[in-house]
């Protein structure tokens, strides 16, 4: 058994290398979007433990809506791709590629067990460029099968080591084997198929048994004529070791799945759900189609599900021939190898092994999967075939004639598989590429007009999506999901009553609810969005919440563990102020799923709304303790720390803050709330550089500009808040407190009267009934020595303001002067020259809001976490967050649509009326002032 030199290894690695390297081009397409892209198992942030809880996926193992595929092992090497370069998807092509030169030179290494030197390389030479493993390869999914491969290969070969010199059993590697088998399974589920193998090796090519003789065997001791051989009972011991070995392995395999199968529909799989003799017949055409694919690889599809392979539902169909044929072919081969002991029969029983034993699972034959034909399940079956092909030269190359034919056979075989490789590599370079190529083979597979469609949402040509959804629609009227995607993109498209149509064709095409009957029918659990989506569309009409909230139960009757209608509910009644249902809505799926970060955001703002704020702060510490980087959890923890009016909680609302921006770091609110922030702590420096930060990335931000226009006023930099109150004002020409402050700036430090008038003026002229304005407009007449129109002026705030005793002071104080005045000769109006003492010490204008809170309180409001929804706003908007739901498939058309975030309006904290009764008591020191100046002038 020769070894592999390292010339082979490096004319291995370098044609793959030449085949493949195109394939670092290519992106994350098909199945690598739920399985790297939406798989929260590949973050650092996720506990190690999830990649043995979860699925391939990243679904638990308990949901109905799982696949089932127990890969934990191959879910490790994302997750290791994603600490070296996250999201960069060359360095995920590049391992695959590097993992399939590993196989290649293990595979070359089997194959000298079997062939001799020269025809081993061909065999592994022919499988390294074979063009039905680009799936494998450059598919980034299809890492399952090149590890579970190299842990298959590695287990044969340990095994073949496990028998000694003098014939005895090495233990040594029989235990090897066992473990690797188990790595190989925990990297895809064919890799339990070798144990199978190695029971062939061990029994037709290690013992040299034949059929016959292992017949004879038998007879002999049914018979009682003599024993069994300690050669035969050697045999026995390793196989009993393999075959329990296996059965434990399949009991926790079992396990794992807590004995469910997958849920897979007739969409996935047609021929699973047909009745007999359809079923049968077609899943054994399947055969052949699979063997037709490692023959002539000219036409590869990535998709061979729905229509695209028709039922054989008949026995006069004349594909029947084609399985006969294949049948009668494959029999003869094992007739052959099974009944003779020379080499060339051993070689091809252990490429029949290789070729059946690991295929088997995908088969369908003894239970359904989720596909029709999948080119990457051939990957290890393709091992044998290729030893069958160069089995095949090294015979027709030993006659004389035919030697130059057959090396010219094989170069020209190896070249125009290697092109037809790197050309296939280019349709993996996008989604759109990918399925524009597959529906070059097949039109009549609805699911890939579906992805063509999604490849363009993405792109967001909406126009073109609805086209290609539409013609999947008529390729499979009854494919519920074509009709979700036409709702979906009529809905992107702003065509509400065409959404609402189509929506409501995929609804009546769900098994229908029978009242006083379980619903058992077994249907996708991601179709059940089209109720979700239905609900999220017509709940935009307020007269219609009711109708949504009956959707949302429906899908909850027909599927009580259905997390994402709890979710979409509890939103719809938070909207609807019913929160003690929407508190009950959430808790009910953290009953279903509590490590969901995004259910413990979105009852803490139920929590807020109910006005339970330290349960919500609770709340938003789960959030952050399953994903410290949530987000809006982040914020809207920070800005109801910072809300609380608690010092102590201000270094933590600080951090959070500051790691938000981190993730968000276009977002001005989150800068505006860090300088709200400073401002509370008097840190005067910070606070104008977030606030210049916020203002820098959204101009016109109003919060961000009158706060620190404020904070200029209150650090006796009047000057340096004008130009801020002028962009304030030119962005927001009605805010009423931008225009009282600049008055109030205009008139105690400019002088200049004529201005701070035409501010209050302003102010009245919007609202009429302001009193802060309409009493700093008198205290201007006043400074204008016009006491006849103040008096007027004092009257008619009394009236808009009966209560307000400053006001009926500051009209006696008035009319005091004006009798004063009169009865001295004075004049009652301002004089071109006059002076008085009023001129050498201004008056204050008393700025008292509609609380009798000073125009210095600051703006109300925070900004929202959600950029897009009114930022700047002077009320706090809060977004409960929309989980989408995972899947093992690509096709979208079971994703829910986000609903609308509800808004919710802060009240007045502690601290603010804190603020507001320190403000008052200013007030009031200038209202005596004032009265001081007036009474003494």
């Amino acid at each position: 058994m020769a070894a592999v030199s390292w010339k082979e290894i490096l004319l291995l690695t370098g044609l793959v290398v030449g085949c493949y390297w195109n394939s670092l081009s290519c992106g994350f397409v098909f199945d690598d979007v739920s399985a790297i892209l939406d798989n929260k198992d590949l973050r650092p942030s996720t506990p190690l433990r999830n990649l043995f809880l979860n699925d391939f996926w990243g679904t638990p193992m308990a949901e109905e809506r799982s696949h089932k595929s127990y890969r934990p092992l191959t879910v490790l090497t994302f997750r290791l791709n994603y600490l070296y370069s996250e999201l960069s998807a060359a360095s995920y092509h590049l391992l695959n590629v590097i993992l399939h030169a590993v196989v290649c030179v293990l595979f070359l290494r089997v194959c000298r067990l079997f062939l001799d030197r020269t025809f081993s390389l061909v065999a592994a030479l022919l499988f390294a460029v074979h063009p039905i493993h680009t799936e494998a390869v450059t598919g980034v999914v299809g890492r399952a099968e090149l590890l579970s491969s190299i842990f298959l290969l590695a287990a044969f070969l340990a095994y073949t080591k496990s028998t000694g010199a003098d014939h005895s059993i090495v233990w040594t590697p029989i235990a090897l084997t066992v473990v690797l088998v188990a790595a190989a399974t925990l990297c895809k589920e064919q890799g339990i198929t070798v144990v199978g193998i190695c029971c062939v090796h061990e029994v037709f090519v290690a013992q040299g048994f034949t059929l016959p003789m292992l017949l004879d065997t038998l007879w002999q001791v049914l018979q009682g004529k003599d024993g069994f051989p300690y050669a035969v009972l050697q045999t026995l011991l390793k196989l009993i070791v393999l075959v329990i070995s296996t059965l434990l392995l399949v009991i926790v395999r079992v396990q794992v799945i807590q004995s469910q199968l997958p849920v897979f529909t007739r969409f996935d799989n047609p021929a699973a759900v047909s009745p007999t003799p359809v079923r049968q017949l077609t899943f054994n055409y399947l055969l052949p189609v699979n063997a037709w694919l490692l023959l002539n690889p000219s036409e590869l599809c990535c998709d061979w599900t729905m229509g695209t392979i028709p039922l054989v539902d008949s026995l006069l169909d004349l594909r029947n021939l084609a399985t006969l044929l294949f049948y009668s072919f494959m029999g003869l081969l094992a007739f052959h190898s099974l009944r003779y002991r020379h080499t060339s029969a051993k070689t091809v029983i252990m490429a029949l092994s290789l070729i059946v034993l690991p295929f088997i699972p995908a088969s369908n034959l003894f239970f359904p999967v989720g596909f029709v034909v999948a080119e990457r399940v051939l990957y290890v079956p393709s091992m044998g075939f290729c030893v069958l092909v160069a089995h095949g030269f090294k015979i027709l190359s030993q006659k004389g004639h035919m030697k130059k034919i057959s090396w010219l056979i094989i170069g020209v075989l190896l070249a125009t598989h290697a092109v037809k490789t790197f050309n296939r590599n280019w349709d993996w370079e996008s989604e759109y590429t990918l399925f524009t190529s597959a529906l070059k083979v097949n039109k009549n597979n609805a699911k890939l007009w579906n992805n063509v469609g999604h490849a363009l949402e993405n792109q967001n040509n909406y126009a073109r999506a609805l086209r290609y959804f539409l013609q999947a629609t008529r390729v499979q009227p009854d494919d519920i999901g074509a009709h979700m995607n036409v709702g979906r993109t009529y809905k992107n498209l702003n065509r509400s009553r065409e959404a609402e149509e189509a929506y409501l064709v995929a609804k009546s095409l769900m098994p229908q609810v029978i009242p006083g009957k379980k619903y058992a029918t077994r249907v996708a659990p991601n179709h059940l969005n089209v109720y979700i989506n239905l609900a999220n569309l017509i709940r935009a009409n307020e007269s219609r919440l009711e109708e949504a909230d009956q959707l949302y139960r429906q899908a909850i009757s027909m599927r009580p563990d259905f997390k994402q209608a709890y979710i979409s509910r509890g939103e719809l009644l938070l909207k609807m102020n019913k929160l003690t249902d929407a508190r009950d809505a959430y808790l009910r799926a953290l009953e279903l799923d509590r490590t969901n970060a995004d259910l413990w955001y979105n009852l803490a703002i139920v929590n807020i709304e109910m006005k339970d704020p330290s349960e919500a702060l609770k709340n938003f510490n789960h959030a952050l303790e399953l994903n410290p980087r949530h987000k809006l959890a982040l914020f809207n923890s920070a800005l109801l720390m910072q809300e609380s009016g608690e010092p102590k909680f201000w270094p933590e609302a600080n951090r959070r803050f500051l790691i938000y921006v981190e993730e968000e770091p276009q977002d001005a609110n989150g800068y505006f709330n860090l300088g709200m922030l400073a401002m509370d702590a008097n840190e005067n420096e910070a606070a104008e550089r977030w606030m210049r930060k916020a203002i820098g990335l959204q101009a016109g931000f109003r919060s961000a500009l009158f706060n620190l226009a404020l904070l200029y006023s209150q650090s006796k930099r009047e000057i340096d808040a004008l130009p801020v109150l002028d962009e304030l004002l030119r962005h927001h020409p009605e805010h009423i407190k931008g225009l009282i402050l600049k008055g109030d700036i205009l008139m105690n430090h400019k002088k200049d009267t004529r201005g701070a008038k035409e501010c209050f003026e302003r102010i009245l002229s919007m609202d009429p009934t302001n009193v802060q304005g309409k009493h700093n407009l008198c205290v201007v007449y006043f400074e204008e020595r016009d006491l006849p129109r103040a008096e007027r002026c004092l009257e008619e705030t009394l009236a808009l303001a009966p209560n307000e005793e400053y006001v009926r002071r500051h009209l006696s104080i008035v009319r005091g002067k004006m009798a004063a005045m009169s009865a001295a000769g004075h004049p009652l109006t301002a004089t071109e020259g006059a002076t008085t003492a009023a001129e050498e010490e201004k008056p204050r204008r008393v700025k008292e809001g509609a609380e009798g809170g000073d125009v210095e309180e600051r703006e109300e409001g925070r900004a929202t976490a959600d950029v897009g929804e009114g930022a700047g706003d002077e009320k706090n908007v809060r977004k409960s967050s929309t989980e989408s739901p995972g899947g093992a498939g690509v096709d979208q058309s079971e994703s829910v649509e986000g609903s609308q975030p509800d808004k919710r309006t802060k009240g007045k904290s502690t601290k603010e009326i804190k603020d507001i009764e320190e403000k008052r008591a200013a007030a009031l020191k200038r209202l005596e002032e004032i009265e001081r100046i007036l009474s003494g002038d």
